[in-house]
Parts: C-alpha cells; structure tokens; sequence
C-alpha cells in the first residue's frame, strides 16, 4: 500500500499509528503470528533483515482512509477521485429512482396499452444494475483485504 501512495512503509505505518481511531477493526487488522509466520513460510526472508512486526491489511475502507491521513500527491489524488466517484454514484441512483417513478406514473396512465414497452424498459433498468465479474482480491470474512509488505 505504501508503494501505491507513494510513501515509505515506515511513514504509512507512522500515519495509521497517529490515527488509531480511524482504522477501527472493519478498515484494518494486523496479521497475528501464525498468518505471519505462514507468510514468512510461503514467500521466505531474507537473511540481512526484513520484516519484523506483523504487517497490517487493509480493506477497502481502510485504504480510502489511508488516502485521507497520508501526506504524498499520490494520496491526496486518490482521495479527490473517491470524493468524485460518491458524487457520481449519488447522481446515478438518484436518476434510476426519478426513472422508476416515473415509468410507473406513465404505466399507470397508458393502462397497459404499452406493457411490453415498460417491460422492455425495466428490463434495460435490471442489466444496468448488475455488478460486473469480480477481480483480483481474497474475500475474507465479507471484507476486501490488501496487504501491505511490511518492508521498509
């Protein structure tokens, strides 16, 4: 996540440690020593050093924080688009509830005449609401997790 914002891990870590009350448990978790030690196992040491501490995941909420508590262009970029995106999702449900209501008051209005027309409509409304394949993330516990490297 560091290497993302543009930031040292030691920095990221200071951040997070100076906003504790803004990662509560739902935005990040630190691995305990087993899952540690398993990701020790799976992706080795190195001899001269490395990671000591546990390092932290992220879900998807606690990386939108991060963007909020840390000081690099990268992060403050990263914010403005997630203030632009809630904007845009706001306007987009907004539309879908106007065009909903209104295709009933004009359904109520025609009869039926049209039916298949408001049918084929709805029908438009349904497939522009499904959410497209998922990618790239392990769901653990209902939560997106990142993971950091914990290397400096």
């Amino acid at each position: 996540m560091a290497g993302l914002y543009g930031v040292s891990t030691g920095n990221l870590n200071k951040a997070v440690n100076r906003n504790k009350e803004r990662f509560p448990e739902d935005f990040m978790v630190q691995l305990s020593l087993e899952e540690f030690n398993n990701l020790k196992f799976h992706f080795g040491t190195s001899s001269w050093g490395g990671t000591r501490k546990p390092p932290r995941a992220f879900t998807e909420q606690g990386i939108a924080m991060l963007s909020s508590v840390l000081n690099s262009q990268r992060a403050i970029q990263v914010n403005i688009e997630i203030m632009r995106t809630f904007v845009k999702l706001r306007e987009i449900v907004s539309t879908h509830k106007d065009l909903a209501r209104k295709l009933n008051e004009l359904e109520k209005k025609y009869d039926g005449q049209f039916q298949i027309v408001f049918e084929a409509i709805r029908q438009l409304i349904e497939i522009e609401k499904k959410p497209g394949r998922k990618i790239g993330f392990i769901a653990r516990e209902r939560q997106t997790v990142y993971w950091t490297s914990g290397k400096r």
